[in-house]
């Protein structure tokens, strides 16, 4: 995120970057939890989780650690995919009558991004409201602290500065972006991600993916992000079909790549993949995930000739042979052929057919061009571009 300051009267660019206090990677690594909230001081633990990870026992694996521990908490779960201005709203009350000093977030995007706004708003009641928090708010406080232990190998909401709300009576999704947000503790165990079947791990990896590729062609992408975002590609295209398959070291290395993606993007932006995606979930509910990699390989194509060389980078990172002797067309559309291939292999589908109505197109685009990530898009587009890279996909 690029900031401008003042040093002797003089404007310069500052390249502002914001992460977690502390992290936990591997295998076991959430046994810590307990270590983190004695350590911290804190007394009762607010848990946000999600119906089904409570149903299917994820939440448990959490919960028993507290109760072994000896750590008091209350569960809250009215979260769906996609949150809601009024799970948002719900959660605030509920937090407010819990004496809970600290939040802990199990689960993929909706419980972090929930947890997030509960946050934000208990420490700054005048955006009660929830869509004033829309884009940058004027924040004064910082959150009440959130202990994140993500569960998808996908949104790294775990270490990231935004979140995202759905505004259901308006039929849109809203981009918050926030540094005070970010969660004070992320622990990325692998193990908390074994629960996940085949096309959740498949749509948030290619969402992971997004975040890396989007991230690196960036308009606010500089050295240090660009040193996240390219080895969280290599990590992703060599861990993707791994992790579908429910392998160990293809969870384990997803669990690793969505984070150091996360890194970066949340840092300096994404584009209009994003953008286009969040319309779709506001729309239909689809999941976040699906629709970011539907849209991917076409939208790589509609940037690639605003990408320097980039792509050439992609290309190599997603494992592509030769690419030192390929031109600049030929590996711009290696980069493509090799993202569409890993989301043919990992069963994402190549088309919108299903999913979007035609007499929305309109609509849709205008709500994607008015999109908080819109503007970090390589390639300056418009409603009108928009609207055909949807029809493209029907």
């Amino acid at each position: 995120m690029v900031r401008l300051k003042k040093i002797q009267g003089v404007k310069i660019m500052a390249n502002r970057f914001v992460l977690n206090e502390t992290s936990y990677h591997g295998k076991g690594a959430i046994k810590e939890i307990a270590t983190e909230i004695k350590g911290r001081g804190f007394k009762k633990a607010f848990v946000c989780s999600d119906p089904d990870l409570i149903k299917f026992g994820v939440t448990k694996k959490v919960t028993d650690i507290l109760d072994e521990n000896k750590i008091d908490y209350v569960i809250y779960s009215e979260i769906k995919p996609n949150p809601t201005i009024e799970n948002v709203q719900h959660g605030v009350e509920s937090f407010k009558k819990s004496g809970a000093d600290c939040l802990v977030a199990i689960g993929g995007g909706s419980s972090m991004d929930t947890s997030k706004a509960i946050g934000i708003i208990v420490a700054n009641p005048e955006f009660e409201d929830v869509r004033s928090l829309e884009g940058v708010a004027p924040t004064k406080n910082k959150c009440v602290p959130i202990i994140a232990v993500p569960t998808t190998a996908g949104t790294a909401a775990e270490v990231t500065i935004n979140y995202v709300i759905t505004d259901v009576e308006r039929k849109r999704k809203f981009v918050c972006v926030d540094p005070k947000d970010i969660p004070v503790v992320a622990i990325v165990d692998p193990d908390m991600m074994s629960s996940m079947p085949k096309g959740l791990t498949a749509a948030t990896g290619m969402d992971a993916l997004t975040h890396a590729i989007e991230g690196y062609i960036t308009k606010g992408a500089w050295e240090l992000s660009d040193m996240f975002h390219i080895k969280a590609i290599e990590i992703i295209a060599r861990s993707l079909r791994a992790a579908v398959e429910g392998t160990p070291e293809g969870r384990e290395g997803m669990a690793l790549g969505q984070y150091v993606a996360g890194m970066g993007f949340s840092n300096v932006g994404l584009g209009v993949d994003h953008s286009m995606a969040h319309t779709l979930s506001a729309y239909y509910d689809t999941p976040h995930g699906k629709a970011c990699a539907i849209l991917l390989p076409t939208v790589m194509a509609y940037n690639a000739d605003y990408t320097g060389t980039k792509y050439r980078d992609i290309a190599i990172a997603m494992g592509v042979k030769g690419v030192e002797k390929m031109s600049q067309a030929e590996y711009r559309k290696a980069a493509v052929d090799a993202v569409r291939k890993l989301s043919e292999d990992v069963g994402i589908p190549t088309s919108l057919k299903g999913i979007v109505k035609e007499e929305d197109i309109q609509a849709l685009a205008e709500s994607a061009y008015a999109d908080a990530c819109r503007p970090g898009n390589p390639r300056e587009t418009s409603v009108e571009d928009i609207k055909e890279l949807y029809k493209s996909l029907l």
